[in-house]
This record gives structure tokens, sequence and C-alpha cells, in this order.
């Protein structure tokens, strides 16, 4: 060998050793929906959360169970951001692609910045794939690709050969190949295999040849990245600094179903949760029906109705009751909500939405539920809606929701999304001890009992069925003042109706002053809800670092709105609303303070990206 070659293949060994710190990077995991790319994603997250980073996740697949292999309308994907520093998103850009098959190329290839890192497996780009999605000529040839860092890997052919020892069929075998993928991820990014490891002798503990290939497969993608010479670098994302404390990665369903049951426990009341399944608001209901230790109930309904009609029979009974559903199944629920609203009965209805109309987009995200949390129903027939920001808010926000429907006496609508209920970060568990009790009162005296005699807040007494003396009417006729006795005279359905409306128009004394991030006033004033939170204050944050006098106010209660809006609206030149829809809050806004306001919106089943957001405020203030 010539002194040339050794000091070559030396040269290459040391660059392999380099590796570059980052403060954050994206990834995304693509392949088709059977190929395990949820799983990977998870994983790597949770290997991520316990090395110590902040994480930010966004699972995306096809509404089909199995999609037809190869198409573009089959590929399942999952991003993750993780960072050394406190984020709000699952990224922007995107710093690596892994693309299982041509399909996964051709639908991600557009959010891969340019530089970024692109693993392919080569073994799927036959001429068959190709067709499927679309492809006039194969890419990893073309040049087209030359504008990123392409590896390609034969990620299939290796994963059988390292396998092989186990004596798995070809067809089972291939499909450890989401771990090989996962494992040289692992190594471009220097995660520990530990964790993953584990997982899997625990999660196949039964099948021990199906844990034995996972495991290796893990092992050779690892391996692979350390030895192969087509890598030149690797990456470091150091640890977050994040508040001390322990936490744990949740999605926004769990922390929807812990704060449901957390809130019940404070309340000393049994949790009584009355659902049909329904994407992507199904998790709720598995998560609590896994949680009989804390005094939970679980009850799954022959359909929606049913469901909303058992969580009044179980609020009207003493529980702490909820339910939780996704666009149409709140369409569903419209008329049990509002015989929850005239008999004041306290529940929440939590709603995960979706893109609709009808079934629309079962398993993709939207924002699009506003008019119908807030004036969906038949009649007079208002409630208190509030919207949780992100993954970790859900629990707060639950909690919320159940703390103001027992004090006013009202159903409660908690508006989440695809995004947040399936996407993940770090929560940070609570001291108990800093939880404030919720306190309910229920009605038992029989000299004093009126069953629509109204207190400070303007709440009805909750009195418990069969309390001595307490026996008073229930139903959907309007009822009297005072009384309930079933009453048809209008001056009554009058008074009736404003006593309701004014009762959630109270609910503002319990909800803080509106903030602002940002500039306090000035030119722009971006305005979120619900899952938009982490774009939009991304945005704002690298607007103002930019010296744009630009401020952000997320709205979390929607119906009442905080009491101090109409001021924060006067403050700026510009307000710009932005929301996975064609423009509901800014008909609110506009219509509720008199305000010109402007709209950033989108429906394409996935949330805003940063510069989306950063682009539209630029355009507003005349930058470039």
């Amino acid at each position: 060998m010539s002194t040339a070659t050794k000091k070559d293949k030396q040269t290459k060994a040391e660059a392999r050793k380099r590796s570059e710190e980052l403060m954050h990077a994206a990834i995304l995991f693509a392949g088709d929906s059977g190929d395990g790319m949820q799983l990977a994603g998870t994983q790597f997250t949770n290997a991520s959360a316990v090395f110590g980073n902040d994480v930010s996740t966004f699972p995306d697949y096809p509404a089909e169970i199995r999609a037809p292999a190869g198409t573009l309308g089959g590929v399942s994907g999952f991003q993750i951001h993780f960072a050394h520093q406190k984020i709000h998103t699952p990224g922007d850009r995107l710093d690596a692609l892994v693309a299982m098959n041509p399909a996964a190329l051709k639908v991600n290839l557009k959010n891969l910045k340019e530089g970024g890192v692109l693993i392919v497996n080569s073994d799927e780009f036959t001429k068959a794939n190709l067709a499927r999605a679309k492809f006039d000529a194969n890419p990893l040839e073309s040049g087209e690709l030359q504008p990123y860092r392409l590896y390609k890997v034969p990620i299939t052919t290796h994963t059988l050969e390292a396998v092989k020892e186990t004596g798995l069929p070809p067809k089972q075998a291939s499909r450890c190949k989401n771990f090989y993928a996962l494992g040289l991820v692992f190594w471009l990014y220097d995660r520990p295999l530990e964790n993953t490891l584990r997982w899997i002798d625990t999660k196949f503990a039964k099948v021990p040849a199906v844990a034995t290939a996972n495991a290796l497969a893990l092992k050779a993608g690892y391996n692979f990245g350390d030895t192969a010479e087509i890598f030149d670098l690797r990456y470091k994302v150091l640890p977050a600094k994040l508040e001390p404390g322990i936490y744990r990665n949740m999605t926004g369903n769990q922390a929807t179903a812990l704060g449901l049951i957390t809130a019940a426990r404070l309340a000393g009341k049994p949790l009584f949760y009355g659902s049909y399944p329904i994407t992507p608001a199904s998790d709720v209901l598995h998560e609590l029906s896994a949680r009989k230790e804390f005094d939970v109930r679980v009850f799954q309904a022959e359909d929606e109705i049913a469901a909303m009609c058992s969580i009044i029979g179980a609020a009207y009974a003493g529980n702490v009751a909820a339910t939780g559903t996704s666009g149409p199944g709140v369409a569903l629920k419209q008329e049990a909500i509002g015989l929850a609203v005239i008999t004041e009965v306290p529940c929440v209805v939590v709603n995960v939405q979706r893109g609709g109309p009808s079934t629309g987009l079962p398993t993709k995200t939207e924002q699009a539920d506003l008019f119908q949390a807030i004036i969906g129903r038949n009649g007079e027939c208002p409630l208190p809606v509030l919207a949780a920001r992100s993954p970790a808010d859900c629990f707060d926000a639950a909690i919320e929701a159940v703390r103001i429907a027992v004090k006013y006496m009202t159903p409660v609508m908690l508006l989440t999304d695809g995004y947040i209920g399936n996407g993940s970060e770090p929560w940070r568990v609570p001291d108990v001890g800093s939880l404030q009790p919720i306190k309910i009162t229920h009605a038992t005296d029989p000299e004093t009992f009126q069953p629509y005699l109204r207190d400070e807040h303007g709440a009805r007494p909750w009195a418990i069925p069969g309390t001595p003396g307490l026996q008073h009417r229930i139903g959907g006729l309007e009822k009297e003042h005072i009384t309930g006795n079933v009453c048809y005279d209008p001056e009554n359905h009058q008074k009736m109706t404003e006593l309701r409306a004014r009762k959630i128009e109270n609910v503002v004394h319990d909800i803080p002053d509106q903030d602002v991030y940002g500039q306090s006033e000035g030119d722009l004033l971006l305005i979120s809800w619900g899952g938009t939170f982490g774009a939009v204050r991304t945005a704002t944050e690298d607007l103002v670092h930019d010296g744009r006098k630009v401020g952000h106010m997320h709205m979390r209660w929607l119906n009442p709105m905080p009491a101090n809006v109409a001021d924060i609206l006067k403050r700026f030149k510009h307000l710009l609303v932005c929301e996975l829809n064609m423009g509901q809050l800014q008909f609110v806004l506009q219509a509720r303070y008199r305000v010109e306001t402007l709209g950033l919106h989108k429906v394409q089943g996935k949330p805003f990206m940063v510069h989306e957001i950063a682009e539209k405020a630029e355009e507003i203030l005349g930058g470039n």
C-alpha cells in the first residue's frame, strides 16, 4: 500500500471521529405506514428525553390502517426536534431526513434544508416503487439530490444480514429495518442505545427471536455509521438547561387524561369518562381505561350521543364527568351538550380537532371547530371554551376545565388538536402540594334548597339524587327561575336565558388577564390560539431579536375572553390572526371588538412552519 493511500485512509478515519456541536436539530423518519416509523421516532424521542434534551414531536400518518405500499398517500412520518435550549415546535426545515422508499422521499424532500443529511434505503428504489411514487427518473442517479448530503444505504439488505442468526423468515426479518435506521441515526447524533435496548427486551419478552433481531438490527445500524467511510461527520446536541425537576415525555392525549384524573382527585370525586372511539381522540380513552386504580370509570359507548348522555347522568349523580371526541363527534354530541347547558350540570367535553368537514382528514390536524365550540348548538346555548397550547399544557388545561365546570355548574369545552394530541414534549411532574384543591359543595338542606336558586357566581346548587327532601325536576324543557318547575312563560324564558348567559360571562373573573410576549405595543400583534402557539412564539422571538416592534398574544380562553383583550388590540397598528382554519378566531375578534384584523390561514392538515409566519409578518411590516 502506498504512503498516499495510507495517509488518505487515516484522514478519513479521523474525519469520522469529528463531530459538530448543534444547538438543536430536526429529523424525520419517513416510510410506508407498515415500516415502523412511528416506533422509530418514538424511541429516538425517548432516548433524547432521557439524554436531557428538550424535545418536541410531530407524528404524521395516513388515514388508512394499511395504505397501499409505496404510494404517496401511504407515507407515514415522525418528526423530532431536540435541543440544547427550550423549544416550542417540532422544527421548521429538517436537518436530516431518513427516507425508507421513493414515496417518502417525494413527500418530504421539500422540507429538508439545503445541505441537510439525506439517508435513503437504496434497496427500495426499484422501478416499480419509483413509478408508484411518480418519479420519472431515479433521483439517486439524476443529480436532483445534489444540494443535500446524500447517503445511499442498502438498509433492507444490511438488516437481513444482521438478523440472519435468529432464523426469522425474510419477510419478518425485514421488518427490523426501522431499528437499523434508528441505530444509524443514533450514531449520527450521538444518542445512547441502552434505553432502547431495554425497551426492546421488555416489549418483545414473549418473542425472544424478535427481541434479538431488533436488538441486532439496532446495533448493526449504529456500527455501520461508526465504520462506514461514507460518513465524514456526526453531530452532538448537548442536554438542555431546563427547570430542575422530574420530567416525563408526554403526548397531549396522555396529558389530558392525566389532567382529568388529577382534577377528580383534587375534587375528591370519582372520574367518569364516557366516550366513543374516534381519531385522534381515542388515546385519551385508552389511557384512562388503564387507570382504574385512581377511581376512574370508563364507559365505551355505542355512539357519540350515548357517550355525551352518559356523562350528563354521571355528573348529575355527583361525579367529575368528561367525554372526548373529534370534530364530527362533537357535531353528534351537540344536542346533548345543549341538554347539559339547560340542566346546568358540570362536565367537560374534550375536542381533539381534526380536518373536516364530515370525515375529512381523520389523521391530520386542524383548528376548524371554534365556531362549533362557541356557537354550534341550537338556541341560546353558551358555554365556556378554552384551548391547550402544547402537549404538556393539556394537563393544566384539563384541570382548569374541570375547575370552571364545577364552580359554575356548566359544561366546558376543552379544545386540543391532532398536532398537540399526538405530539409530545417533556412534562414537568408538578409538586402535588402545589396543586389547589377543587372545592365542591353539594346541597343537603331541604329547608333552603331550591334547584335554580343561584349563588354569587350564577351557579345553581348541585344536589345528589337520593338526598332526602331534594327531589326536583330535570330535563330539556325550560325551567322556572328558582323552583325548577317546567315553565313556558315568555318572560321566564327571557330571564333564564339571560341568567345562563351571565353565568358564562362571570367566568371572566376566574380568567387571568391576557398577557403579551415581546413588545407590549408596536407595529404588529401576532394572535394565536391552541396548537399554533409554538410556531407563532418562535417567529415572534426571531422578529423581536431582529429589532421588530412585534408582540404575541396567545389566547387560552376563547369564551369568555379575558377582560383586557380590547385594550391590547388597540396598542398595535396591525393585527395578524394565525390559525389552522379559514379565519374563525379572526371573525370572532372582529365581531366582538370591532377591529380590523388580517389573517394567516392554513388548512393543509399540517401545523404552521415558523418561516411561514415570519414571512407574512415581514410582508405586513414592509421588510425583506
